[in-house]
């Protein structure tokens, strides 16, 4: 190869990390999904006496935004390269369809629960425990 073309290749493999870069990402993954995985497992062990509910809920809220953020960054190279544009474009995107599917099912679940009258209820939940 000449120099110019290796100019050329290098420029456009900017966003391309190193292997300890993939390495730090992966590492900073298993430590953002192990570490509320611990802490909800301390939680159980001791009947539910050591952290409270909200306390654990933004403990995994946080580690699963900021693993979210590592994962765009490390391996999606969403931050590190010249044109982010399509990039951008198709995490907008995702983004939609995944609010559209989890906040539709909630309104869903919540309507069925609106509706159903409390006969119903106790119905379903006799069937459920095999008529108990």
């Amino acid at each position: 190869m000449n120099d110019e073309v290796r100019a050329i290749y290098a420029h456009n493999n900017t966003e391309q990390g190193s292997l300890g870069f993939y390495i730090g990402g992966f590492i900073a993954s298993v430590a953002l999904t192990l570490i509320p995985f611990a802490l909800v497992e301390i939680h159980v062990n001791s009947r539910h006496e050591t952290f409270t509910h909200p306390f654990l809920i933004v403990i995994m809220t946080a580690a699963a935004l900021i693993q979210f953020g590592v994962q765009l960054y490390c391996f999606l190279h969403l931050g590190r390269e010249t044109r982010p544009r399509w990039k951008l474009l198709v995490l907008a995107f995702m983004v939609t369809v995944v609010l559209i599917l989890v906040l539709g099912s909630l309104w869903i679940m919540n309507n069925l629960n609106y509706r159903m009258t409390p006969q119903q209820m106790n119905s379903y939940m006799q069937q459920q425990d095999g008529g108990l």
